[in-house]
């Protein structure tokens, strides 16, 4: 039996229009067996989230003001669904149980897991499928840490027997039934593990744009949808900022090769984004397929002659990170040279003091740092080694007169990590993605 796990994000099931929207999807591919929901999003552009409105209680609770007008508006979100969709089920026991819990001691992981809960079982009963609350099957260790392993097995068990089924996402509880949150986006997460766990034949992400953009539509006007991209890309990509899937869900399917298939539930007409471990056979491989980017960048220089010689030298400078439990986002090397590129926010209160620890351990003849930069990732689809896309993307760059600070480029094909003046950083977005558009 063709299964496929639909994973519907919180503008999708925002309101009861949008409910409808995705009964239709649901109903026109019996395969769409296996729901997973988000709580309601935001309706339009000044509304809020469920999610915020349950974060806004929990804050309140914890300063003993009073958020019983909050929780009424949470509740009013739910029933207006509810009425509307004529769904004979009432979430009054599960808001007073909340409004209790609220009172006591309130839990901040539970508070926000009860927007999935209620919109999932919302849903469960308006298509008449079975509610799966992932607190029976999403499992985390007594450290909070999501067990994938456990969570597939119990997944399996749970989810294979039903026909139909509608799991909420974005929690799950330890061994002890204590709730536990994921990250935001973590119903993505979910939805890739259940799609691991019962070997879907593909895993759907339905969302409010027609899959994967090549280039932030906040900056480019108009951007193309990527038609493939690897996991690997998508991973590179979603992480630089492109924010439409939580680069965890990535994982668990690509172990299996399940594709992820991001679609619009505005747009279901459209094919959206395929994530696949490599191209079908016959689609064109471009050189440049994407970019991306990330603002709020510092630079490290350190600069000795003889640094390759030195043995231990790069690991004293990764200590000193490590001791100061300091991430840096990478870290390039050279004959003379060692270069690490950091977030500006996590430098701002100790700067000062990482500089003379560096300057002191290492006695460099260099030391320097540079704020405000933008770092640019440029993706191109394996194979294109040979072509001229790394020369097209500079020359672009420099005909705009943007600066290039550091530069960095993967092995084996088209990865560029561009670090540009932040200022300059639109300018920059623009004119490589022009370059992308030439190609085609």
């Amino acid at each position: 039996m063709r299964t496929i796990v639909a994973k519907f994000g919180g503008t999708s099931l925002s309101d009861a229009a949008q409910f409808k929207k995705v009964r239709d999807i649901i109903r026109s591919d019996p395969a769409r067996r296996i729901i997973v929901a988000s709580a309601p999003g935001k309706r339009f552009e000044e509304d809020l989230k469920v999610t915020d409105l349950l974060l806004k209680c929990y804050d309140m609770a914890g300063g003993h003001q009073d958020f019983e007008p909050v929780l009424a508006d949470i509740r009013t979100r739910f029933t207006d669904i509810i009425r509307e969709l004529k769904v004979d089920i009432s979430i009054d026991p599960e808001i007073q149980a909340l409004r209790e819990h609220l009172k006591e001691c309130p839990d901040k992981d539970y508070v926000l897991s009860r927007g999935e809960y209620l919109n999932s079982r919302i849903l469960a009963k308006y298509l008449g499928f079975t509610f799966v609350d992932p607190a029976w099957c999403v499992f985390f260790d007594e450290y909070g840490k999501l067990d994938g392993r456990m969570t597939r097995r119990t997944m399996e068990a749970s989810l294979r027997p039903l026909h139909n089924a509608v799991i909420a996402g974005f929690y799950g509880a330890d061994i002890n039934g204590h709730i536990h949150t994921m990250a935001r986006g973590g119903s993505d997460v979910t939805g890739s593990l259940a799609a691991s766990a019962i070997r879907a034949e593909v895993y759907e992400n339905w969302t409010d744009v027609s899959g994967l953009l090549a280039a932030d539509p906040h900056i480019v006007d108009s951007p193309k949808t990527i038609e493939y991209v690897s996991y690997r890309e998508l991973r590179t990509l979603s992480y630089m900022g492109a924010s439409v899937l939580n680069t965890d869900a990535v994982l668990p399917v690509s172990d299996l090769d399940i594709p992820i298939n991001i679609r619009n539930t505005n747009r279901p007409q459209d094919p959206g984004s395929m994530i696949v471990r490599k191209l079908p056979r016959g689609e064109i491989k471009y050189p440049i397929i994407g970019v991306a980017g990330r603002s709020g960048m510092s630079v490290i220089q350190i600069e000795k002659v003889m640094v390759s010689d030195g043995a231990g030298f790069s690991a004293i400078v990764l200590d000193i990170l490590k001791d100061r439990n300091l991430p840096f986002e990478h870290c390039l090397t050279g004959i003379d040279t060692i270069t690490l590129i950091i977030r500006s926010d996590l430098l701002e209160n100790c700067k000062d003091e990482l500089l003379g620890e560096i300057r002191e351990a290492l006695a460099p003849d260099y030391l320097g740092l540079t704020e405000h930069l933008s770092v640019i990732a440029v993706i191109g689809e394996k194979d294109t080694e040979s072509s001229d896309a790394n020369i097209r993307v500079l020359w672009c760059l420099m005909q705009e007169g943007i600066p290039i600070n550091t530069i960095n480029q993967g092995a084996g094909k088209l990865n560029l990590l561009i670090g540009v003046p932040e200022d300059r950083y639109k300018d920059a977005v623009r004119a490589i993605y022009t370059a992308i558009d030439k190609q085609k």
